[in-house]
């Protein structure tokens, strides 16, 4: 049996989903949406217009008073229901997320779907504690209590390379504070969005408070993002992009969330497990072929294990396995796209003038070469202030640099304009803890690179970003914190008056 999903059955009624209701786009422009392990076109469809956006937005505006006005444990009790029904059509969700992205299947069984699962579940129980301050008597005379109340319509803009994850990180803890969503993905990545929207809808959603708009950027995202009525943007891409975000919101005063790009160092200190650290920077090389923001890109090793630590990487690179994102042998997909494909190349073939490339810096012949396939790139002797170190690559590149002591290892890995996440290895607490303290990320892991959990913060600092995604504290971002003040006197003339008018009584 074809384990590929059926795109053009499952979305035959077009890649919209307004209002609980699967439509056509309206813009007169058509996406096709293209097998990155093919080359070949497997839906097309009509883009999202002005007049889908307004459409979606009036929807999530219209739910927003039934579903903001429900229960936390109302609000519970339909993501708990929503986590069943996205474990219902796991299978679905991740060949959907196979075809798409080029994912390898075992990447969507195994990473992508159970944790956005899982992520499904912990809002449902995060709905009933979103806590505030003690009500209490901060003044002498009066009681204050906090009050976390949804902001109202979200417009959220998810990208390409973790479809379903990010659709997750944004609706999930959005809804279970009790606000409504348009979400945009990528126009060239919707399904799972789509099937994430219609569980949501089996799951007793109120129609209208997710809503999916699949359409490019410069009109369909910029509409969402200006909106008069959209009071919060939720943005994941890249830092450029991130920018032009931020100009248009700020012109309707919005709450912004900006998760974007990263340079992740992977600091190797002289005592680290060798053998743990260059399995831990291939997987958290690879992973998603390298199309992921916290990515291990920049490895800086001290000199010691500095030549052991190049060799071993470029060993166990050298076994890993491109193939058919539907094999279930297969450890690397393809690319999202020939250009995406390109745009790696072009880095690795300027490093060359500069650099070492040690293994791969190709794209592979034979059955792979119609799809967007590239080997896993191993670059030595660059500069720190080079183009390959200091930029956003986005796939399977690492490069690693020497350092001598602790202070350069950490200066180093602050090196660049962004700030998501880094690794420290070292069997020395003391050193870890101090990269852990001084590594200027919103993540750091020691002694491994990449492993998330929904029950802690994803976001970052620097260029990286502000705001954070999962976790309690994902609450942050879509409540707004209210100050309720009772007075306890029940007098008429209060002494504070005096400041105002008339003299002390």
């Amino acid at each position: 049996m074809d384990q590929r999903f059926d795109a053009t059955e499952r979305f035959a009624e077009g890649a919209q989903f307004i209002a609980g209701s699967l439509r056509s786009g309206s813009s007169g422009r058509t996406q096709d949406v293209v097998d990155p392990a093919t080359g070949e076109t497997v839906y097309s469809y009509e883009l999202a217009g002005e007049a889908e956006v307004d459409a979606a937005v009036e929807a999530a505006r219209q739910a927003f008073a039934d579903w903001g006005g429900a229960t936390p444990g109302e609000r519970s009790d339909t993501l708990h229901r929503f986590a069943a029904a996205l474990t219902e059509v796991a299978g679905d969700l991740a060949r959907a997320e196979s075809l798409n992205c080029g994912k390898p299947i075992k990447l969507s069984e195994e990473f992508d779907v159970p944790g956005s699962i899982d992520n499904a579940a912990f809002f449902a129980g995060a709905a009933r504690h979103l806590e505030g301050k003690a009500a209490g008597e901060y003044s002498a005379d009066h009681t204050s209590v906090i009050r976390r109340e949804p902001i109202g319509v979200v417009g959220s803009i998810a990208p390409w390379n973790y479809p379903l994850q990010m659709a997750a990180w944004k609706v999930l803890p959005a809804l279970a504070a009790g606000n409504t969503i348009v979400l945009k993905p990528a126009e060239i990545t919707p399904f799972t969005s789509l099937l994430f929207a219609q569980a949501a809808q089996r799951a007793g959603l109120p129609d209208g408070a997710l809503n999916i708009v699949s359409g490019a950027g410069r009109d369909a995202g910029e509409r969402l993002v200006g909106h008069p009525s959209v009071a919060m943007t939720s943005f994941t891409g890249s830092t450029a992009v991130g920018k032009r975000v931020a100009e248009i919101a700020t012109g309707t005063v919005k709450r912004l969330h900006l998760e974007l790009g990263g340079k992740a160092p992977f600091v190797v200190f002289d005592d680290a497990d060798l053998e743990a650290a260059v399995h831990g920077a291939v997987a958290g090389a690879l992973i998603n072929t390298g199309q992921d923001c916290t990515a291990a890109t920049r490895a800086y090793v001290q000199r010691p294990l500095y030549d052991a630590f190049v060799g071993g990487v470029a060993d166990l690179m050298a076994t890993v396995r491109l193939g058919d994102p539907f094999d279930p042998s297969t450890d690397l997909g393809p690319l999202i796209s020939h250009a995406q494909r390109d745009r790696v190349a072009g880095f690795v073939d300027r490093a060359r003038a500069y650099a070492t490339v040690v293994t791969g810096g190709e794209a592979p012949q034979g059955a792979l070469a119609r799809g967007a396939y590239y080997r896993p790139t191993l670059i030595a002797g660059a500069a720190q202030d080079s183009e390959i170190v200091q930029s956003e690559i986005f796939g399977p590149v690492l490069v690693v640099l020497p350092f001598d002591s602790d202070d350069e290892g950490i200066e180093l890995a602050n090196d660049t304009p962004y700030g998501l996440a880094a690794s420290a290895w070292s069997r020395d607490v003391y050193r870890t803890g101090r990269a852990t303290r001084e590594i200027n990320a919103g993540c750091v892991w020691v002694n491994d690179h990449i492993p998330i959990i929904s029950e802690m913060p994803h976001g970052g600092a620097k260029a990286s970003g502000f705001g954070k995604d999962m976790s309690a504290y994902s609450f942050e971002e879509y409540t707004q914190v209210k100050h309720v003040m009772y007075d306890n006197t029940a007098v008429a003339r209060k002494d504070w008056h005096r400041t105002i008018f008339g003299d002390r009584p």
